[in-house]
């Protein structure tokens, strides 16, 4: 026996080479998770520069229009009524749930994205943009779970007017919550799913027209990587909710609709037709400036701080 216990190596004489080993190469398993951590990053740089902009959109989508005559009026009104801090109206939810959200969507948009070059779009070098469009609309329906309940909590503190807090019927988003959950069961406290799940439908625009952007500004500018990122997550937001907008306000007339007997609507297209009674088509587009200024900002700021994380990790999207 050797020194190692092996077996000694007898020879005949002839000293033959070995026979070479064929070795299969192995592709390094995937680090799914990073994805979901750079998502965290993602919500956080969104919820610091959309949040005003957001408040504004919901308050212009949800009251007739004797209360606002418009975006830049809705701001002075909020300033003067209830200070800076109303614009950040809550903001708790999203803040938490927009790091989750993103979290989610783009973690699991990074796996869709590999599954499907993996197992669909095999032929190509690179996932083609059809492909990240149906990334988008998977990643859209996955994180609709977390985001119905955040949004729905969300938009009925923004629509609370009274500047003094003793008049409002939620003093917070943990109070908002447990009363709806106390009145409603869980099915309140997801009141609006069905609506979410169709407005992320429209994400296949948003990753489709970011792939979209992506190639061109690379191959036609000297733009850096951020930069590309930039304007790149920008433009294609900005894409998202011109394709998106309708479906939205829609959204959020059934998630600010009382519950109960007060309920004015039990369908998506009973909000929908209410909707086109009130103002015709313009109905479905108002609040879409605020929305369409604080597109671009927030989700290019969003899409920086995602792709450079992923950068840091040692992954590209």
């Amino acid at each position: 026996m050797s020194a190692t216990g092996s077996a000694p190596v007898v020879s005949h004489g002839v000293d033959t080479p070995a026979a070479p080993v064929l070795q299969k190469h192995v592709a390094p398993a995937p680090s799914n998770y990073k994805g979901f951590v750079a998502g965290v990053f993602s919500g956080i740089a969104k919820l610091s520069v959309g949040h005003p902009f957001d408040t504004i959109k919901v308050r212009l989508q949800t009251s007739d229009t004797t209360h606002f005559r418009g975006p830049l009026d809705c701001l002075l009104k909020t300033v003067r009524n209830e200070g800076v801090r109303g614009l950040y109206k809550g903001a708790t939810p999203p803040l938490v749930g927009w790091m989750a959200m993103d979290s989610l969507m783009l973690g699991s948009l990074t796996v869709y994205r590999r599954l499907l070059r993996e197992n669909l779009f095999t032929k190509y070098e690179k996932l083609p943009t059809v492909g990240h469009g149906i990334a988008g609309i998977c990643a859209g329906w996955t994180v609709s779970f977390i985001a119905a309940p955040v949004e729905h909590v969300k938009a009925r503190l923004q629509v609370q007017y009274a500047a003094d807090k003793t008049k409002r019927l939620y003093s917070g988003p943990i109070d908002c919550a447990k009363k709806l959950l106390r009145g409603h069961g869980l099915p309140g406290l997801y009141h609006g799913l069905s609506a979410t799940l169709l407005f992320r439908t429209f994400f296949f625009f948003w990753w489709g027209s970011y792939d979209v952007f992506s190639r061109w500004f690379s191959k036609h500018t000297d733009l850096s990587t951020p930069a590309v990122n930039f304007w790149a997550g920008g433009l294609s937001a900005q894409i998202f909710w011109i394709t998106s907008y309708p479906s939205d306000v829609i959204k959020q007339r059934i998630m600010t609709d009382p519950l109960g007997e007060g309920r004015k609507f039990p369908r998506w297209r009973d909000a929908a037709k209410a909707v086109y009674r009130e103002k015709g088509w313009r109905g479905y587009w108002r609040g879409f400036v605020p929305c369409f200024l604080r597109a671009f900002p927030a989700n290019a700021m969003a899409l920086v701080a995602f792709e450079g994380v992923m950068r840091f990790q040692g992954a590209g999207n």
